[in-house]
């Protein structure tokens, strides 16, 4: 659960975010504000993890107030001006809606906070979350997970699956007995590895490099 706050100076924009924060079980609305010096204290007493700022406001515009709320926090900047969007994206903010504001462009912004999960199960099985899609797969079908910029990429004998989440949350989650963190680019399946030949683990057909910091650990683990 996400806690949220509305700040926007109309009132029929706020009972639009509102209506479609209602409809998402993830996020919690703690607050909605006219006036978004009245929001500081509920910034400062809340774990609030996103803004819904509008840009354009008498008191303060959103991309000044914007400087005032914690870098933990979110930031989805809303506005009818569209020449606002890069003083928005400058200062971080993880979208901007445009008005007037439509759930699917709404969902397609929030989207962005929730980030994939990957669970165990007790059946030496892991489900994967891939964008609105879940999928079941063995460990054994799992021959390595390798990190594509924001994304893990799981990758078994048939298909590649993409999830958005980093390698290092991933390995904190992973069954140790199956996987080994051989890179900052990759995990793999302990029981895949087929060979290590100099720096490079096979997996079969598939060649991992094992970086300088993990080799020691790998040799003791795979090859004692």
């Amino acid at each position: 659960m996400f806690k949220c706050i509305i700040i926007d100076d109309e009132e029929l924009a706020r009972g639009l975010l509102k209506s479609y924060v209602a409809k998402l079980d993830f996020l919690e609305l703690v607050g909605s504000f006219e006036n978004p010096l009245e929001a500081l204290d509920c910034l400062k007493s809340e774990d609030i993890k996103l803004v819904f700022l509008d840009i354009q406001m008498p008191e303060i515009k959103g991309t000044d107030f914007a400087k005032l709320i914690p870098t933990t926090t979110k930031i989805i900047f809303t506005t009818a001006y569209s020449e606002y969007a890069l003083d928005g994206f400058e200062l971080s903010a993880i979208d901007y809606l445009l008005k007037p504001i439509t759930f699917q462009r709404f969902l397609k912004a929030v989207q962005k906070i929730q980030p994939e999960e990957t669970t165990i199960s007790n059946e030496k099985t892991i489900t994967v979350k891939s964008g609105y899609d879940l999928f079941k797969l063995k460990l054994d079908d799992i021959t390595h997970i390798e990190s594509d910029s924001e994304y893990a990429v799981f990758h078994t004998n048939s298909k590649k699956i993409m999830s958005l989440q980093s390698l290092k949350s991933l390995e904190k989650s992973l069954d140790s007995s199956v996987f080994i963190r051989v890179h900052r680019s990759f995990i793999i399946n302990k029981n895949k590895v087929t060979g290590l030949k100099g720096r490079d683990l096979s997996l079969g057909i598939i060649q991992i490099p094992v970086s300088d910091s993990y080799y020691d650990k790998v040799k003791r683990e795979l090859f004692s």
